[in-house]
């Protein structure tokens, strides 16, 4: 046996194809077992990588050989390769330069699994192509040589053998081939090569009439340098939301890419203000619709600038940069619930759906309460009935370590979303905050007055106390407490100030001036 021949039996002992490509990054030689793309080993002379394996893989085969340098080794890598008729089949990927080479690449793959069918579509859910986007970039890198298509087909149908051709023409563009998403059925984002020339406009057009289509395609690039990968796609919602607002009749049009600038220059003023906690926490009074005394206050915080608190949140909470906002918050209330002088004061703070999606949130607040049992019982923490609970069991576990704690929890806005009676059911709370917009008008609506009597008669049942928002008017606060309603806040007990009052004495309906009460 020659030298060649027990080295090429020792190469496929160890792997099922042998390649080798040339400085060009094309096929000179492959040996093996196939077929690969349809084709025997032998007929791959002349072919690229990126032609036999899946475009989802390509980008982890680019990254592997860009890896390499002369006397290295890289792998495995795990790749799908494609075997025709519409399959793949997954294997480990190697790679080896020889020094002095002249730029030669050797690679061997091996069978890993059995060949299986191609998925029909190409397009992902926007969650994975997330979390598609974050590996692309590195990670936590910002995008460097990348760029974001956000591209409007005017008359694609929802699904059809032309949706599909157009769907593959987007995989194969973008990077690495597997970063494209459907926003709505005719938008799609997909991430390619900053450097990348193709017109893809002209190409899903020119599948469109194949077809006998007229597509009406706008696609509007956007670099992405400098901007956090998992901020990606949540910025490019609200920018779009924020055209459509504006009165704009293509959200990719003229102007989105300064929307979406906009957005990430106000995302990252955001995270820096949250950092150095450069805003402020103003204390409304809630008072007790028995007697007229504040019996606590709730948290609202003020932004510098002219954005109203609202818009500012609706964006931390669609960027993903609420979590540690409502830290931040809560800090500043232990904070001032520890000043000397505070051991009666009582405060509820917001925390988001995101905030109780893991348990970040509860150690710490459990954290800063631990040495001082009674400052948790000063607590209340307001979950918004309208933000979203991913799992609804694993934040009432949550919960209820704050209510073991003595920390009280309220459901938010009840009534402002569609979980309203979902989170009624699953949530273990000792309050119910009823939806401003259920209030306004109380006095003189007898429809809304029986939804309320009904609404408070089943939490008194449940033992969950109930309080107003959003009450201006001596009116509504005498038709709430006829309904039996606990406590109410709004404008007519007093707006946020940044130090609370107790003393509401100029108020008509306060009773006992100064006066905090307990929990109970």
């Amino acid at each position: 046996m020659s030298s060649a021949q027990r080295f090429l039996g020792l190469a496929f002992a160890a792997s099922d194809l042998l390649i080798e490509l040339d400085a060009r990054g094309r096929v000179g030689l492959a040996l093996g077992a196939g077929p690969v793309a349809g084709q025997g080993a032998d007929k791959l002379a002349g072919w690229t990588l990126a032609q036999l394996v899946s475009p989802a893989s390509r980008l982890r085969v680019r990254r592997a050989l860009n890896e390499l340098t002369p006397g290295r080794r890289v792998g495995p890598v795990q790749v799908d390769i494609m075997t025709g008729d519409g399959r793949m089949r997954p294997a480990a990927f190697n790679a080896f330069s020889l020094p002095d080479a002249g730029g030669v690449v050797s690679c061997a793959v091996s069978w890993t699994g059995e060949v299986f069918e191609t998925p029909a579509s190409p397009v992902l859910a926007p969650g994975i192509f997330m979390d598609r986007v974050r590996d692309a970039l590195d990670g936590d890198r910002a995008g460097e040589g990348a760029k974001l298509d956000f591209i409007d087909v005017a008359g694609l149908p929802e699904q059809g053998e032309t949706t599909d051709r157009i769907e593959a023409a987007m995989q194969a563009a973008a990077l690495g081939g597997e970063t494209v998403t459907r926003l709505a059925p005719e938008r799609y984002a997909l991430l390619r090569d900053a450097d990348s020339t193709d017109d893809l406009s002209e190409t899903v057009a020119r599948l469109g009439r194949e077809a006998g289509l007229s597509l009406g395609v706008v696609c509007v690039s956007t670099p992405i340098e400098g901007v956090p990968p998992v901020n990606l796609l949540r910025a490019l919602r609200l920018a779009a939301e924020d055209c459509l607002k504006d009165g704009a009749t293509n959200p990719t049009g003229a102007g989105f890419q300064d929307v979406l600038s906009r957005t990430m220059r106000e995302a990252e003023a955001f995270r820096l203000m949250v950092r150095d906690r450069a805003f402020e926490v103003h204390y409304q009074p809630i008072v007790d619709l028995g007697t007229g005394a504040v019996h606590h206050f709730e948290a609202l915080s003020r932004f510098p600038g002219p954005q109203a608190p609202f818009n500012v949140i609706r964006m931390a909470e669609e960027l993903a940069l609420v979590e540690s906002f409502d830290l931040a918050v809560l800090e500043k209330v232990v904070r001032r619930l520890k000043q000397p002088g505070s051991g009666l004061l009582k405060v509820a703070v917001n925390v988001s759906g995101a905030s109780l999606s893991n348990d970040a949130y509860i150690r710490r607040l459990l954290q800063m309460t631990s040495a001082d049992p009674q400052l948790g019982r000063r607590l209340i923490v307001e979950v918004t009935e309208s933000a979203a609970l991913a799992d609804v069991e694993a934040a009432n576990r949550r919960l209820a370590m704050l209510r073991e704690a003595g920390v009280r929890v309220c459901i938010d806005d009840f009534g402002a979303g569609a979980a309203a009676f979902d989170y009624l059911r699953n949530l273990q709370v000792d309050t119910v905050k009823i939806d401003g917009s259920l209030i306004r008008g109380i006095e003189d609506d007898v429809r809304v007055r029986t939804l309320t009597g009904h609404l408070v008669g089943l939490c008194a049942s449940l033992g969950m106390t109930t309080v107003a928002e959003m009450v201006e008017t001596e009116a509504a606060a005498e038709t709430l407490r006829n309904l039996g309603v606990d406590f109410a806040q709004g404008w007519l007990f007093g707006k946020a100030e940044t130090e609370p009052r107790t003393n509401l004495s100029e108020q008509p309906t306060v009773r006992r001036a100064g006066a905090v009460e307990a929990w109970a």
